[in-house]
């Protein structure tokens, strides 16, 4: 029998949210995914994107779904930019992100 590879439903990251809403995700237009749907990215430069919604003083991605500190989920998971899968459960963009919308800090992730 295979071995199940399924994803922890203690992950920290289904009630948070907070990294979606507050930086901006820039990355190069190199590095979007194919799959990465375009109501989801806007133009910064000649050369950088940034998923919609995240280039605001308040920013917010278009692809989260739920508010902060509640049940969320990321609606462009599978197809996310690198700069959003950098960011772990507990890092210091993590506990910035968590602070900056009153959330305790997670531990970092092992």
């Amino acid at each position: 029998m295979a071995a199940c590879h399924a994803i922890p439903m203690t992950n920290p990251c289904l009630s948070c949210g907070a990294c979606c809403a507050a930086f901006r995700v820039s990355f190069h237009w190199v590095e979007a995914p194919a799959t990465l749907q375009m109501r989801l990215i806007e133009r910064v430069d000649a050369r950088h994107l940034c998923m919609a919604g995240t280039n605001a003083a308040s920013p917010r991605c278009a692809a989260l779904e739920g508010a902060v500190g509640g049940p969320t989920r990321c609606s462009a998971y599978d197809a996310r930019p690198p700069a959003c899968r950098e960011v772990q459960p507990g890092d210091e963009k993590c506990r910035r992100a968590r602070a900056r919308h009153g959330l305790a800090p997670l531990d970092a992730a092992s």
